[in-house]
């Protein structure tokens, strides 16, 4: 496995950025090799940690304001780099990523840290990750958020998905800063849509976005739809607080939140929200609603 990782210089100047990453070393299962997972850990060390997990073509950054507001609230809050984003090592090859390789990489990553009360809150991929880790370590969760994200089990998604699927699949130049900001309600300034493109050098840095969609397990013979059924056994007897808050103007994840307060135990009677004014990356759009949402579920809940 040939493993690229991105200059520190491209990560200078990034704006509200002002957090020192840092560092976990996991083996790979299949290879052996060693692999560099980057994350943001900020606020109090004695306060139950805030798992902030993105999603596709994102990073930490993509926290970064909720990071600012969560702490000021008082919370630890703890955003990791995905394998093939960020700060976090790049194997080259496409079909180095799979969804389980990806599970792999963050539940060692996980347990290294070792994390526990912990309050998920997870996004697009960051949810189909995220989830998969609560369901493997259902110990270590205190309650958990979702937001435009799912846990498929190859019956389809929508045709927003379709579209995106597509494009990213045939598109010659991966745009990732144009495409963040495409799935946003507001526009993002130069610098912002920088900050996304700042991980990747070249296009050889991007395998693993460019594999993420094609991974999503859409059709039922697909690779991963056993271990998601496995999954949602597991959430299917997750009786700890648990909180849809989808945004209104996401096409990809429209309705998805019902599967989860229809089918998780610790989801019935929660005060669900629709996060308003927000696209498919609400964290751009609405971050101080999103960390408020955070608080006060965390208060409520205790």
């Amino acid at each position: 496995m040939k493993v690229l990782r991105t200059p520190e210089e491209r990560f200078a100047g990034l704006p509200d950025f002002p957090y020192t990453p840092r560092y976990t070393e996991i083996a790979d299962a299949a290879s052996g090799v060693r692999l560099r997972i980057a994350h943001v850990d900020e606020g109090p060390r004695d306060a139950g940690p805030v798992l902030l997990m993105h999603g596709e073509p994102t990073w930490s950054f993509l926290y970064r304001k909720i990071i600012a507001r969560l702490t000021a609230l008082g919370h630890r809050a703890v955003a990791p780099d995905l394998i093939g984003f960020g700060r976090s090592d790049k194997p080259a090859a496409r079909d180095d990523y799979t969804y389980e390789r990806h599970v792999g990489w963050m539940s060692d990553w996980l347990r290294a840290n070792d994390l526990s009360g912990i309050t998920l809150f997870c996004q697009d991929w960051g949810g189909l990750i995220g989830l998969r880790l609560v369901a493997a370590m259902p110990e270590r969760f205190a309650r958990v958020v979702v937001a435009n994200t799912g846990l498929p089990i190859g019956k389809g998604f929508s045709p927003a998905f379709e579209a995106w699927l597509q494009f990213s699949q045939s598109v010659p130049e991966f745009p990732t800063g144009g495409i963040v900001k495409g799935g946003c309600v507001r526009d993002l300034t130069d610098a912002e849509r920088a900050a996304y493109d700042a991980p990747y050098p070249d296009e050889s840095y991007k395998a693993g976005a460019r594999q993420f969609p094609a991974l999503v397990p859409i059709k039922p013979d697909m690779a991963s739809v056993r271990e998601n059924l496995e999954a949602w056994k597991v959430l299917e007897q997750f009786n700890k607080p648990f909180l849809t808050a989808f945004s209104d103007q996401d096409a990809i994840t429209r309705g998805g939140e019902a599967v989860f307060q229809q089918r998780v135990p610790g989801a019935r009677g929660q005060d669900h929200v629709s996060i308003e004014g927000g696209g498919h990356f609400l964290q751009e759009d609405q971050p101080e609603k999103i960390a408020d949402v955070l608080h006060a579920f965390i208060k409520r809940t205790p």
